[in-house]
């Protein structure tokens, strides 16, 4: 039953935010698990970047992972909310947003979901108004977040508060994360920013 892996891995993303030291962390935990598997909708997957994806989880030992092995295929991935002002950058990865204004489960004051990006990819330097934290389950990056830029790996958070300008590089096995907005969730104000490291890369 489809419920049986959503369950798992809902609980199991709740649990992640819920261990953040923030209150908007906590109520988006809350309202993941107050939704249910019965608001994600249809399924989306890619085969092969699930298959990308698995092999990276399997060298992770972060307390998700299985969760997200079991239901990571019956979710809706590719439902990127700022796809249109990131269009360069989406043959890099895969969104799967599950709350949103616009997301299966609806909220207002929150967008949450997982991301995964393709092994050795540059994902350049950008900033929103939005406030956002990233945990990372699988993988790492050479991230980079306002004046710091060192390597990350799973179970590390990387809060951004809003308008800090961040870019990551995923390392050999590719990235797989959690993302969280609040405050001012809107997508209009997503911008990439000159990044000479993009040039460098391209």
């Amino acid at each position: 039953m489809q419920d049986d892996a959503l369950f798992p891995l809902l609980s199991a993303l709740a649990a992640v935010y819920a261990a953040e030291p923030r209150e908007e962390a906590g109520r988006t935990a809350r309202h993941l698990l107050e939704a249910g598997p019965s608001h994600l909708g249809a399924a989306h997957a890619n085969d092969a970047i699930l298959a990308e994806m698995a092999a990276a989880l399997a060298a992770s030992d972060h307390p998700a992972v299985q969760a997200i092995l079991a239901g990571a295929h019956l979710l809706p991935w590719g439902d990127n909310p700022v796809a249109a002002q990131a269009a360069a950058a989406g043959d890099i990865y895969v969104v799967c947003t599950l709350m949103g204004p616009d997301g299966p489960i609806p909220s207002d004051d929150f967008r949450m979901g997982l991301f995964w990006q393709r092994p050795g990819t540059y994902y350049a330097l950008h900033s929103h108004d939005a406030d956002e934290t990233y945990v990372i389950v699988a993988g790492d990056a050479e991230w980079t977040a306002g004046d710091d830029t060192r390597l990350r790996g799973p179970g590390e958070a990387i809060h951004h508060p809003s308008l800090m300008p961040h870019a990551f590089r995923a390392g050999p096995q590719g990235l797989l994360a959690l993302w969280r907005w609040s405050g001012d969730v809107n997508t209009h104000s997503y911008r990439m920013l000159p990044d000479p490291r993009a040039v460098a890369a391209a």
